[in-house]
């Protein structure tokens, strides 16, 4: 894959990524839900050092599901979330599939936090599905 690149709908923020995601997945955990407006988040993990962003996110600092913290970065404008960050995996950030310019690149490899997943949570029968986080 060449340069991932996205940002929010104003287009206040923009981000570039250089590096390959090392994952890509459906996490259907209550935060995520409440964080989305819907039944999961679609991420792709990327390494942090590999990610250019231009223009400023707002944080919001959650203790997710899992127990450990969730920084979500979003537009202070729009209000698009674009990415995670969570200390547990520093050296990686978790952009959100809906801010990617070009969404097909969005693979996901696994779902996670079946658990809370909503009767109605669209989800793809032929991927490895986790009641929690793996690992």
């Amino acid at each position: 894959m060449a340069s991932i690149t996205g940002g929010c709908a104003c287009g206040a923020v923009r981000y570039e990524c250089s590096a390959d995601p090392i994952m890509a997945g459906n996490c259907y955990c209550t935060d995520c839900q409440h964080s989305t407006g819907t039944a999961m988040a679609s991420v792709m993990l990327v390494p942090k050092a590999a990610l250019k962003v231009t223009g400023e996110l707002k944080q919001y600092e959650v203790t997710g599901d899992s127990g450990g913290k969730v920084s979500r970065g979003f537009c202070p404008n729009c209000g698009s979330p674009i990415l995670s960050l969570m200390p547990a995996m520093a050296d990686f950030v978790a952009l959100k599939a809906g801010s990617l310019d070009d969404p097909s690149i969005f693979k996901p490899m696994m779902q996670v936090f079946m658990k809370s997943a909503p009767p109605w949570a669209p989800v793809l029968e032929h991927l490895p599905k986790f009641d929690k986080q793996p690992g």
